[in-house]
Order: structure tokens, then sequence, then C-alpha cells
């Protein structure tokens, strides 16, 4: 059994998703209302123990030509950051287009712009770790799908 919590790191929020015991499925969580680095990282290293967290992953914007911006070299400094205070590991994953596709499904569902801007996070949070354990379980040797290829990983940390 694992425990994998995602987080997809932002100015003013940071939207937090969580793995089941088995490790397949995510489920979104409360948003995490930015309050400053220091508290952020107390906020989560005490969520990781809470939730007894085997594994953080973090989503990093990647452009779309492959190379990291300035909101991708916050993430990573936020990442070296985080993984001082935690005792498990830290792993970015690859986001890119991830709060595109959250916002677009939010639309879909018929959520109002209002509603959107308090979910966006938390669904951007749960496509990123929900990409990441499917990664996992495709590369895992009880796969037996053999068309399914494992997304890009970002870095580890």
């Amino acid at each position: 059994m694992v425990r994998i919590l995602a987080l997809d790191y932002g100015e003013k929020r940071i939207g937090l998703a969580i793995s089941d015991e088995l490790g397949w499925t995510a489920q979104g969580l409360p948003t995490l209302i930015r309050q400053g680095i220091a508290r952020d990282i107390a906020t989560l290293v005490d969520l990781s123990r809470e939730r007894q967290v085997d594994e953080v992953v973090v989503g990093l914007p990647y452009r779309q030509n492959g190379t990291l911006g300035l909101s991708g070299e916050r993430v990573l400094a936020f990442i070296g950051r985080l993984s001082r205070q935690l005792s498990v590991p830290v792993t970015s994953w690859d986001e890119r287009l991830t709060t595109k596709m959250a916002e677009r499904l939010l639309i879909e569902g018929g959520v109002s712009r209002e509603k959107r801007k308090l979910s966006i996070d938390r669904v951007a949070a749960t496509l990123i770790l929900q990409s990441y354990l499917d990664a996992r379980s495709a590369q895992s040797p009880t796969s037996t799908d053999p068309l399914s290829a494992p997304a890009r990983k970002a870095s580890s940390t």
C-alpha cells in the first residue's frame, strides 16, 4: 500500500490531491491558500504526516517547447525547500496543460466561472496525480496493457 500526495503549486494557492491506499486513483483535497513559504511547507508537512503519505508529487510547469520558465524555476526552488522538510521522496512531474484541461472539464461540467476559480487548483492536482499513478501502473510488471505508455517524468529530487 502506498499513499501519494500531489501538489499543483501556484502563487496564490496550492491544489492538493491524494491517492487511495492502493495507489490507483486520485481524489482532490481542499485547496491550500498560500500564507508564505514557511507556513505553506509546515502545513504540507503536517498534512503528509496526518495522511501517512509515502511520496509527494509536485507538478512542474514546462513550456510547450520542453523548457522551464520562471514559474518552473519557482517550483523547483519550492521542491528543494519542501524535500528538506519531509522524510518522504518529493518527485516532480510534467504538468503541461493540466490547468487548461481542468478548466475545460469544469466548463463542460457546467461549473460557474466563480466556482471554477475555487476548484481549478484541486482538479489540476488530481489530474497531475492521476497521470502519475497511471504511468506508475503502466511501468509495473503486473501491467497487462502493452499499449500503455508511461507519461514523461519531468525529474526526481
